[in-house]
């Protein structure tokens, strides 16, 4: 225990482990070893709650899966019925990522990288991912009223996944950090219909 609190589950700790690990030193140079010793257990406690290394990968992709469509939520409760609203708030939220320039950009970016193998459970998981991405994409540009919403969607969708990888090889000075005001004159050349209730 530390400081006189209870320690979180095993599998809590195992995926917080892991987390950190996957993230800072990539999947592939993340050993079982390490992530149990990070966790404060052994491989026999990580492998009772995950299956397989992969099976680890894919439980952490999903836990950032779940918190990035937390962010969409979060959109549409704090601007409700304004598309126009929810889709710069989401603009604004990936430029701060993209200008903070921290670590290693996209964690599932990085991770669709380092998993070529098609059929790697945790590639279903950023795939999937991706789609839904892009999907609410398209849906939050054709509700705020643009005319050509899925190639608008997809205009942002690209530009905004550059800036994410853009934070690896150039940090907060390169392009990420406009990426706002790029988004902007992407939204102010597009044709407009009339917006739509969300």
């Amino acid at each position: 225990m530390k400081h006189g609190l209870a320690q979180p589950p095993p599998r809590e700790r195992i995926l917080q482990a892991a987390r950190e690990l996957f993230y800072r030193d990539g999947i592939n140079a993340a050993s079982v070893e390490a992530i149990a010793a990070a966790a404060g257990t052994n491989k026999m406690t990580l492998y009772r709650h995950f299956s397989s290394k992969d099976e680890l990968v894919a439980a952490y992709l999903s836990q950032l899966a779940e918190e990035g469509e937390g962010l969409w939520d979060k959109a549409r409760t704090l601007h409700p019925g304004d598309a126009e609203a929810q889709l710069r708030f989401m603009l604004k939220r990936a430029s701060e990522f993209a200008a903070e320039g921290r670590g290693r950009g996209c964690a599932l970016a990085n991770a669709a990288v380092e998993l070529a193998e098609p059929r790697h459970p945790a590639r279903r998981v950023i795939e999937a991912h991706k789609r839904r991405q892009r999907e609410r994409l398209v849906e939050l540009v054709r509700a705020a009223g643009y005319a050509k919403p899925q190639q608008l969607a997809d205009e942002l969708f690209l530009l905004v996944e550059g800036a994410r990888v853009c934070v690896q090889s150039v940090r907060r000075e390169g392009p990420g950090s406009r990426l706002y005001a790029l988004a902007e004159g992407l939204l102010a050349a597009a044709p407009r219909r009339k917006p739509a209730k969300v």
